[in-house]
């Protein structure tokens, strides 16, 4: 027998779905020394068009609909330069953490990584130092990854490749065929590449990307087909292509 005072239960309750992650954020690892490049500055802050490397890949993400947010892991002294004058300056709005990079690529992600907000569902990793993605990129990887839980942009291998021994002779011709380019952006299922971040780093496992640590744990990534003009910058003759290919944009050609 139910009292006069029990609260009636509702039998006529709609089912509600259960709130899931959702959130999609760029992670952008800004901290290299740019030693190649042989100059003081950092090449991701080299002036390239007239602007910064690194602001040329924000500018993406920023306009980007499938990016909710931005974290960029950048040298320690660099911190109040893009705090104070590389954000506000460029009018960036998405970008919602600068965090002080590692001594590796990989240190910096995993630092970026630990300050993703936890409804975060996919993460596009990318090189500061690819200025010329596209959002196009973006949304591809960011749908594969939400379907296999790791995509990247590649290219396929379009010249000869020889293996060449210790004393500069070819070995043989390897078949091209199955071999592809990695480039980023590269999107991954969060809860997964912290995972394997946190796993790697106790392990001493290192890796020159985000992909290579998710094959080493086990998981499938797909590929997606990238640009030749998405290049990276990382020595002095990259940034003469860098103004050609920003020349050719901005004309139509």
């Amino acid at each position: 027998m139910k009292s006069a005072d029990e609260p009636t239960r509702r039998t006529d309750r709609k089912d509600v779905p259960i709130r899931k992650a959702s959130l999609v954020v760029a992670v952008v690892p800004a901290a290299g020394k740019g030693l190649r490049m042989g100059g003081a500055v950092p090449k991701q802050f080299l002036a390239l068009g007239g602007e910064p490397v690194v602001v040329h890949a924000l500018r993406v993400f920023e306009a980007s609909s499938v990016v909710d947010q931005i974290i960029l892991a950048v040298p320690q002294p660099d911190l109040d330069y893009c705090l104070n004058h590389l954000i506000p300056g460029f009018g960036f709005t998405k970008i919602t953490k600068v965090v002080a990079g590692g001594k590796e690529r990989q240190d910096s992600v995993r630092h970026a990584l630990e300050h993703v907000p936890n409804e975060t569902e996919i993460v596009v990793v990318h090189d500061a130092v690819r200025p010329f993605l596209t959002e196009r990129m973006v949304g591809d990887t960011v749908e594969a990854a939400r379907r296999v839980g790791g995509a990247i942009v590649a290219l396929p291998m379009r010249d000869t490749v020889k293996q060449v021994g210790a004393q500069g002779y070819v070995e043989r011709t390897v078949d091209r065929r199955p071999l592809w380019l990695a480039q980023t952006p590269q999107a991954f299922r969060f809860d997964r590449l912290l995972t394997v971040h946190r796993k790697a780093h106790a392990e001493g496992v290192h890796a020159t990307d985000d992909a290579f640590l998710f094959e080493w744990a086990g998981y499938p990534v797909v590929v997606v087909e990238g640009s030749g003009e998405n290049i990276k910058v990382t020595r002095p003759e990259d940034m003469i292509v860098g103004e050609a290919i920003l020349a050719s944009r901005r004309t139509g050609r």
